[in-house]
């Protein structure tokens, strides 16, 4: 009786209309990240000072050791002046932002945007948005 009862009810749902059948929602957007904890690409044991290859994507690390570093301290790809990018310390990372995004409430910051671009929060005549911050 119930294996009657259970080939009843497959028979059922296999018979109903293909409208009825919903495929899962995909989510709309980037997923939320406020913090480094959530930042993807991050890469680890880094030398403070020493040299690293790209300044626009993917650029922050943790450190490991150099000069008066904790380590798991953030740092970033950078290359003042034009010169050749080495690791240095991070500003506070704000988690993922896109660009051209409102960021008055995170002056002095840095993020990623969701295909890895360095981001910073720049003032600029009169508003302050996430730009390319190599």
């Amino acid at each position: 009786m119930v294996m009657a009862a259970a080939a009843a009810t497959v028979a059922a749902m296999l018979s109903a209309p293909a409208a009825t059948v919903s495929a899962p929602v995909a989510q709309a957007g980037p997923q939320t990240c406020n913090d480094a904890f959530c930042v993807p690409g991050i890469r680890p044991n880094v030398v403070l000072g020493s040299y690293c290859d790209n300044t626009s994507y993917f650029v922050f690390g943790t450190a490991v050791a150099g000069p008066s570093i904790q380590p798991g301290r953030l740092v970033f790809c950078g290359s003042p002046r034009r010169y050749e990018p080495r690791w240095f310390r991070s500003p506070p990372l704000a988690g993922i932002r896109d660009e051209g995004s409102k960021c008055s409430n995170e002056l002095h910051m840095v993020a990623q945007a969701p295909d890895g671009l360095f981001l910073s929060c720049i003032a600029h005549s009169g508003e302050s948005l996430w730009r390319r911050g190599d």
